[in-house]
């Protein structure tokens, strides 16, 4: 990395300023068409980099590759991926990134709205960060770096092997994937066409993490039938179906259970929707674990707690829909350690201090994992996430960089 000269901050910078929002209500794939925007310009930089096969298919994945450079043709072939949506809890459109150059440790006032404050006491890790270059969004959005901050350094990494081409590396294929924050980032990815062997996303926080163990996590749908009846001439008829949704919602427990009470790998039930009037009322949950055998506990618990608010209306009726959503990555990479060992093995060689984690929740390799692509999650620098205080530091997409260009020359070695 001696020669390097890094693109990363130019490249994150025009990426954030693309609208790629994921629509949760949108039945479509992608659920936004403007997330193809970042894709056309995506295969063009790496049409312009020299890698001719990079293409967009109709579901808005980005496929690249950067062939084998070496003599031995049974080197596995390594993917890195990335999502190019950002998440829909907080505005994604007219983002306006800011560098502030030398970070000293002071708050961060965001200028388009003065009440959004950036502090060291609402974000230790910046305490770390003295003297880094930092992007903020300007305080009326989210910034994006979640997860174009991957995407800049997949793309940094690729131009650096292009103009470098004396760096010893495997068969590598880049994949760029929509609507990863609304739960559906590989529903329509053909693994044959992307055709690796063992894969990476870049999706993680601080600088070091390294995720081989996510949550398993299913989806529950509730549906309460009321009994409906003119409100005039209601009395001992109507059976409002909001108010024994609510009722049921009060019910979950207050100190434990939830995201807000629970921890490392504590799981959790959370109420994230609700939905309907006085004849029919929907209630969305996510159910999160580390070990995917508490995920039927904990939804045989919900459904109880269910049943007994309608013990109290008998003549009710409701249904209960699981849908499965992805599951614990640990299951299948716990079989190719290695996979995880090179990793850490490239970031010491990058000077970075390996931070093995879990997360607690998800990213496409979770479920890349168990379609025959084994991928852990390395770090990428995106912090305080969806939100409009997210930020990401241009030093930790740096060596991002340099982790990457590491990790590829130890699979040559060790392949």
């Amino acid at each position: 990395m001696n020669n390097y000269t890094s693109t990363v901050e130019e490249r994150f910078i025009k990426y954030a300023k693309i609208d790629t929002t994921a629509d949760p209500n949108s039945t479509s794939f992608p659920s936004s068409e403007i997330q193809k925007d970042l894709g056309r310009e995506l295969v063009k930089e790496l049409h312009a980099m020299g890698i001719n096969d990079a293409e967009m298919d109709e579901w808005g994945y980005v496929f690249a590759t950067i062939p084998n450079n070496t003599d031995n043709a049974q080197l596995p072939t390594i993917c890195f991926c990335s999502h190019m949506d950002t998440a829909p809890d907080c505005s994604g459109t007219n983002v306006k990134p800011i560098v502030h150059r030398k970070y000293d440790g002071n708050p961060i006032t965001l200028p388009d709205d003065p009440t959004q404050v950036i502090t060291t006491e609402k974000h230790p890790y910046l305490k770390e960060k003295l003297g880094d270059d930092l992007i903020t969004a300007s305080g009326l959005t989210l910034l994006g770096a979640d997860d174009k901050a991957g995407i800049a350094i997949i793309m940094d990494f690729a131009h650096h092997l292009i103009n470098n081409p004396e760096i010893p590396h495997p068969t590598i294929r880049i994949l760029f994937t929509p609507d990863e924050e609304v739960g559906r980032g590989v529903d329509h990815l053909d693994m044959k066409k992307l055709n690796a062997d063992f894969g990476y996303t870049l999706d993680g926080g601080v600088l070091g993490s390294l995720e081989d163990e996510s949550f398993s996590a299913d989806a529950v749908k509730i549906t309460i039938n009321g009994i409906s009846a003119h409100p005039g001439y209601a009395k001992g008829k109507m059976v409002n179906s909001l108010k024994v949704a609510a009722e049921f919602v009060a019910s979950l427990p207050k100190d434990s259970w939830s995201p807000e009470t629970t921890k490392d790998r504590e799981g959790f039930v959370h109420p994230v929707a609700i939905n309907g009037g006085m004849e029919q009322t929907t209630v969305n949950f996510i159910i999160r674990d580390h070990i995917t055998a508490k995920l039927k506990e904990y939804e045989t618990r919900l459904e109880d707690l269910l049943k007994q608010t309608l013990s109290n209306y008998p003549k009710l009726a409701y249904s209960f829909e699981v849908t499965e959503q992805y599951r614990n990555m640990k299951e299948i990479i716990k079989d190719v350690p290695f996979v995880t060992d090179y990793a850490i093995q490239a970031m010491e060689q990058a000077n970075v201090k390996p931070l093995p984690t879990i997360i607690r929740g998800g990213t496409d390799g979770s479920r890349l994992s168990f379609m025959g692509l084994p991928c852990p999650n390395i770090f990428t620098g995106e912090m305080a996430i969806h939100s409009r205080h997210e930020y990401v530091s241009v030093q930790d997409m740096e060596k991002g960089v340099a982790t990457l260009t590491e990790l590829v020359q130890i699979w040559t070695k060790h392949s």
